[in-house]
């Protein structure tokens, strides 16, 4: 399976992955959720809102025990980051039908779409919708770089848009849902451990900050004349590392656009996107403010106009504690170990679905911690260890 998907939206120049939402590549990798599915002869459907969804007996039943991850990836992404999970869960299905195990309630595996927003800068649109924590009109005015809307992309791929919107009677079905991930740190290296359970995701947000100054020609025009948003920006940069390793947290500019772009030209615009992220609400909202504070200092100082704009946020997720507890036993219950916890900075479905539903998640090791990069890695070994180990986890929820 793994060498199956590796080449799909693999850019040749960087060696990474741009899986964008309802492009090519996505579609390719849509065929492949549907024809593993069909090959094991699951119950195949895609819902409203566009994810995929391979069952193991009656969907209406109920208490349902889901399983799966997102296929997309960031600009330039790693192999691992989503498609382990729904690797991993097509592969514990055959590991628990290789031992013959039988369940008291319904499998599932889904796939779901747009989770690292790459294309229309909001992360996670499948679940959130489904999970109502994005209007049918908040996704209508999604656009991407090329000013193609959310609704037209998905017709262009041959999906309805006019039907996405909330899906409480899927969700109802579903007893507890577990995402297994490649660990987006390094955690689990440190500890020895091959595989760990999430305690919580750290409350993140997306800001965007406009400075807005004076184009003018570059070679001309003198330095105290100059009303240069760059410097802002650049000043703002360096404030939220200084910020951020302040408070334990972390803060980056990732993103930026400049208008008039120009090597001879002074802007007029400097954009930059800044992605934050705390343990806690109160040390993110301290981290975020004084990034903004020292940006209107600066923006002040230079004759800028600054306009800051908040595009996401998600707030603290703890991941449900008894389902949390049970991952542990059940892993731990014929070896006697003690599988290790840990928080994570990183965003997931299961994060968005915990309003809603009981949700866990397990981590695969990564040995380096590099993750949305070329660069994202695990040994095999620990890839067959998460799959026993979501086999087991899906063996014990399902017959209980």
């Amino acid at each position: 399976m793994w060498r199956e998907l590796l080449p799909v939206g693999r850019h040749s120049d960087s060696g990474g992955y741009r899986r964008y939402a309802w492009t090519g590549a996505d579609a390719e990798c849509r065929a492949w959720f549907k024809e593993q599915a069909e090959a094991r002869g699951l119950a195949y459907e895609v819902d409203r809102n566009g994810n995929q969804w391979a069952w193991l007996g009656d969907p209406t039943a109920g208490d349902a025990v889901v399983t799966g991850s997102h296929l997309d990836s960031v600009p330039d992404g790693g192999a691992f980051d989503g498609p382990l999970g729904v690797v991993s869960s097509f592969a514990a299905l055959d590991e628990l039908r290789g031992r013959g195990a039988r369940f008291d309630k319904p499998l599932a595996i889904v796939n779901f779409g747009d989770e690292e927003g790459a294309r229309f800068g909001l992360a996670c649109v499948g679940s959130r919708l489904t999970a109502r924590q994005l209007t049918v009109e908040q996704a209508h005015r999604l656009t991407d770089a090329d000013g193609v809307t959310l609704p037209r992309a998905m017709e262009a791929a041959g999906y309805d848009p006019g039907a996405i919107g909330a899906d409480p009677e899927r969700l109802a079905r579903i007893g507890a849902f577990v995402e297994l991930h490649v660990e987006q740190g390094r955690a689990l290296d440190l500890s020895g451990d091959r595989v760990g359970i999430a305690s919580a995701i750290w409350p993140h947000g997306r800001w965007r900050f406009d400075f807005r100054g004076e184009a003018n020609h570059a070679g001309t025009t003198r330095l105290v004349d100059r009303r240069d948003p760059m410097l802002s920006y650049a000043e703002t940069v360096l404030a939220a590392r200084r910020e951020a390793a302040l408070a334990g947290a972390v803060a980056t500019f990732g993103k930026i656009s400049v208008e008039p772009n120009g090597v001879n030209a002074i802007p007029s615009l400097v954009r930059g996107w800044l992605d934050s992220r705390a343990a806690d609400q109160d040390t993110l909202d301290t981290v975020v403010g004084g990034i903004e504070k020292a940006a209107r200092e600066y923006a002040d100082a230079h004759g800028i106009d600054l306009d800051v704009v908040r595009e996401s946020f998600t707030p603290v997720v703890e991941f449900d504690h008894a389902l949390r507890d049970e991952l542990g036993r059940l892993l731990g219950k014929d070896s006697g170990l003690t599988v290790p916890v840990l928080g994570t900075g990183a965003g997931h479905d299961a994060g968005i679905l915990s309003g809603s539903i009981p949700t866990a998640m397990l981590f695969v090791r990564n040995p380096t911690g590099v993750s949305h990069s070329p660069a994202e890695s695990a040994a095999e070994d620990d890839c067959l260890a998460g799959v026993h180990a979501l086999a087991d986890v899906l063996e014990g929820l399902a017959r209980t």
